[in-house]
């Protein structure tokens, strides 16, 4: 199953957050420039899936990495947007931003995504997996307490699904899935039976009350806090020298189910280590009517600090290959 992408979440919930008692709606500032992850399309198709699948299955992990090669040169070579996108993080990291590099840091993406199906296989034992934080979760589970999980598209979300796939642990993915709806298909008939579910983001308050459901039931619910969706609201904050579009959806969500949140990241190293990370990041959102846009803006800030932190541990991670600066500071 893919990572969950959080595209407009401010607006399905701005109507419903009234309906759920929550105080007076957000109004944080609509970032004016155009969406750009929302309008990359799915490539590739059912059958070449597949044939993915097969050929995991038939000559293993090492061999398909090789194999994924010829495929990412020729798709940095044929996509100027992923290649300026790349070039613009590397240039903010510090991090050689050259033709090779560029590649060097698709290539990541491409090993992280082909690790998804590994993971999604139960080929779990082909990664050294390490844990930081991993005891918040177990206590989680054992006081039978719901929380709300963010993440980013930094390094491998599908590393921590893995990891609670094989401790049983009930997850509840929320977000985006029209942009990677075969490969879904696809991932989902592999593991029938996968723990985590998937929650489409949905207008009203049907969708608000599902979310509860499943944090009343001590069950965990993640997304990922780091795209601004169609027609969704957000603040500008600092992140690695420049301007961005960070969406308030995910922490109007939180002060509506009042549950505790964490900061999930697994970050992938060479050659087959996950290190997974998991911090307390509130115990309750706090949203006052007084001063709801302020609040928000903190708690967003807090989350680019963090994931800025983060981005360091592994620059090569960082896995947004479009116009993410599109701000002028």
């Amino acid at each position: 199953m893919t990572a969950p992408k959080t595209g407009g979440l401010t607006a399905e919930l701005g109507g419903a957050a009234a309906r759920a008692g929550a105080p007076g709606a957000l109004r944080a500032r609509r970032p004016t420039a155009g969406v750009g992850w929302t309008r990359v399309g799915e490539k590739g198709s059912r059958l070449g899936i597949w044939f993915v699948v097969w050929f995991c299955r038939l000559f293993g992990r090492a061999f398909t990495r090789l194999l994924l090669r010829p495929v990412v040169l020729y798709f940095v070579a044929l996509a100027p947007v992923a290649r300026r996108a790349s070039r613009d993080y590397l240039r903010r990291m510090g991090q050689p931003h050259r033709f090779r590099d560029v590649y060097a840091h698709c290539l990541r993406f491409a090993h992280t995504t082909l690790d998804r199906m590994f993971f999604v296989l139960g080929r779990a034992d082909l990664f050294r997996v390490t844990r930081t934080g991993s005891h918040h979760l177990t206590e989680l589970m054992r006081q039978r307490r719901g929380a709300l999980l963010f993440g980013a598209h930094l390094g491998s979300f599908e590393a921590m699904l893995g990891v609670a796939e094989h401790n049983a642990v009930p997850l509840n993915i929320v977000g985006y899935f029209k942009n990677a709806r075969l490969l879904n298909d696809v991932l989902q008939k592999l593991n029938p039976n996968a723990h985590a579910r998937l929650i489409a983001v949905e207008p009203g308050i049907d969708f608000v009350l599902k979310l509860k459901e499943r944090i009343d039931a001590g069950e965990l619910v993640a997304l990922l806090a780091d795209r601004v969706g169609l027609g969704e609201r957000a603040v500008e904050v600092d992140l690695l020298g420049g301007r961005v579009s960070l969406p308030v959806g995910p922490y109007l969500l939180a002060s509506i189910l009042r549950c505790p949140i964490y900061l999930t990241f697994g970050l992938f190293h060479e050659p087959n280590r996950y290190d997974l990370y998991c911090e307390p990041f509130a115990e309750r959102i706090e949203l006052p009517r007084a001063d709801r846009e302020r609040a928000a803006r903190d708690y967003v800030e807090r989350y680019a600090r963090r994931l800025e932190h983060f981005c360091r541990l592994a620059p090569d991670n960082w896995f947004n290959f479009y116009d993410y600066w599109r701000l002028k500071a």
